[in-house]
């Protein structure tokens, strides 16, 4: 009988998205990332809001994202405060009404029978419309006469030149847009100037059929995208961040505070964070990812700034570290060391004379002798001489001015040298002070005892080994983004490979600490 065929793994996401994304922002100046994050977000099934001045290009995003699609039906509209549901949802239809006394709208080639929608200038919406779009938002449903249908809208994509106003019950619907992002003029002079040169049809559909997502893909991608594994160093800076926010709002620190941020945010941008991972055919998220969480979490433009630090800094300090437990590891390596230290060793006291330094760099020389004008030797000159061999050196006044050379020797005087003086040699000595010392004091520790400091050893080195491991075996797959990551500024990928590093480079001291505890213990001949 022969062997069933191996099932093959489905391939990787990311060559298409890459080519997809590059045929996106051909002809786009400075406008690469809002089509990125909005192709992220429509394939994480969510929506997002472009805050920006009239002729920033947001409306040039969404109708480039409509080319993203296969089926490509898009709906585009720009509110007035008289925009009725009729244009938004599609007219009452007369005939239903007439014939079958039924309240149905011709929903075709309106906002609940289209892929892509964008919706200008959206705070203008009325109240009948904001209710009917919140349940298309969050649920992909509308309220069609007496019938729930479930819209096929891939992408929704809002924007305004202003943020919603408060005091008039728009929390709600602003809550329902999971990405914000603000958009400017063109900042880069090249960019500028070839944007303003470039004839190209910044409209035009340039992406290749093979390119388009499908209906039918995007639903496989989606259970796929909920198999995504969260792993612990991505929980980790996520809970860091939640708390410093949170902080930041009691301390008064976050502009235009407080921000509140509920759970059903902070669920929507873990599905985002799966996305991103999906999309680079990766089955976790990894700490690149977590660069997206800004875009998510602002409700004022003032407070993207200080969220942006939160999460580096988050990612900086606690990423790998949280998730390795080496905080926990180094506190009970440091408590083993210091117990080892305090059966092992006895500090003792010694007071004794040394020379008295002046100026950071001279001695003081006892006048035995009239004659002499010399008062100082360099402590440098001091520290080199030798019992057995004469050296020349220097000899200066209080004001550091040489006033002799001599040839001199240290002698068996303590604190003092011996140096030639009219063919004689004379024995000098130096001005002193008490000082203290240390001196540490070995004692055997009982074996019993030694047995009990091993086992802790060996148990600490195994739970090193594990994470260690790790982070050399299974977390540089997940560092491979941090160079060519498709939805994150590439430059951050340091903050992710420092983190890293240092995480490995601590390991590597705690070994080196238990190496010496190991050794302390055992050097007494206790073992």
């Amino acid at each position: 009988m022969s062997e069933p065929d191996a099932v093959a793994a489905p391939a990787s996401p990311r060559p298409q998205i890459a080519g997809l994304l590059e045929r996106l922002c051909t002809g786009l100046y400075d406008r690469d990332e809002p089509v990125r994050l909005a192709l992220l977000t429509a394939v994480a099934g969510e929506s997002i809001f472009l805050l920006g001045p009239p002729g920033v290009g947001k409306s040039l995003v969404a109708r480039r994202l409509k080319h993203a699609f296969a089926s490509g039906r898009a709906f585009e509209y720009l509110m007035s405060r008289f925009s009725t549901p009729d244009e938004i949802f599609g007219p009452v239809s007369i005939r239903k009404l007439r014939e079958e006394d039924r309240y149905e709208r011709r929903i075709e080639g309106y906002l609940p029978g289209s892929d892509v929608i964008f919706l200008d200038e959206i705070w203008k919406a009325g109240p009948a419309i904001q209710n009917a779009l919140l349940t298309v938002l969050n649920e992909r449903v509308y309220r069609n006469g007496d019938q729930d249908v479930q819209v096929d809208i891939r992408a929704i994509l809002t924007a305004s030149n202003e943020l919603p106003p408060a005091g008039e019950s728009l929390s709600p619907l602003w809550d329902r847009f999971l990405i914000r992002y603000e958009m400017a003029n063109v900042r880069s002079g090249k960019a500028f100037l070839s944007m303003i040169t470039d004839t190209r049809d910044v409209y035009a559909d340039n992406v290749d059929s093979d390119l388009k997502l499908t209906t039918d893909q995007l639903n496989r991608w989606s259970d796929g995208i909920d198999g995504v594994e969260v792993p612990a160093e991505v929980l980790n800076v996520v809970q860091v961040a939640r708390h410093r926010i949170d902080e930041a709002n009691e301390t008064g620190a976050m502009p235009d505070g407080p921000l509140r941020l509920y759970d059903r945010r902070w669920k929507k941008v873990v599905r985002l964070l799966r996305t991103s991972a999906f999309l680079h055919g990766r089955s976790a998220v990894n700490l690149m990812d977590c660069f997206l969480l800004p875009h998510a979490l602002w409700s004022r433009p003032s407070q993207r700034v200080l969220l942006q630090e939160i999460v580096q800094d988050s990612i900086h300090r606690h990423g790998y570290s949280l998730a390795t437990g080496i905080s926990a590891l180094k506190r009970e390596a440091d408590e083993l060391d210091a117990e080892i230290r305090s059966e092992t060793e006895v500090q003792h006291v010694i007071t004794e004379r040394r020379p008295l330094l002046i100026d950071g760099e001279f001695y003081r020389i006892l006048q035995t002798d009239n004659q002499m004008t010399a008062t100082r030797i360099r402590a440098a000159d001091y520290e080199r001489l030798d019992a057995e061999e004469e050296l020349v050196i220097n000899l200066m006044d209080d004001e550091g001015n040489l006033r002799d050379r001599r040839r001199a020797s240290r002698s068996g005087v303590e604190n003092g040298f011996r140096a030639q003086f009219q063919g004689n040699h004379i024995e000098l000595r130096l001005e002193t002070q008490l000082v203290e010392r240390t001196e540490t004091i070995r004692r055997p520790a009982h074996s019993m005892l030694v047995a009990h400091w091993q086992r802790r050893i060996e148990q600490l080195q195994t739970a090193m080994n594990e994470q260690r491991q790790r982070l050399e075996d299974e977390v540089p797959a997940g560092l491979g983004d941090t160079d060519s990551h498709l939805f994150v500024d590439p430059s951050l990928g340091r903050i992710v490979r420092a983190n890293h590093e240092r995480v490995l480079q601590n390991f590597e001291r705690m070994q080196l600490q238990l190496e010496k505890a190991q050794f302390r213990m055992s050097r007494d001949g206790t073992t």
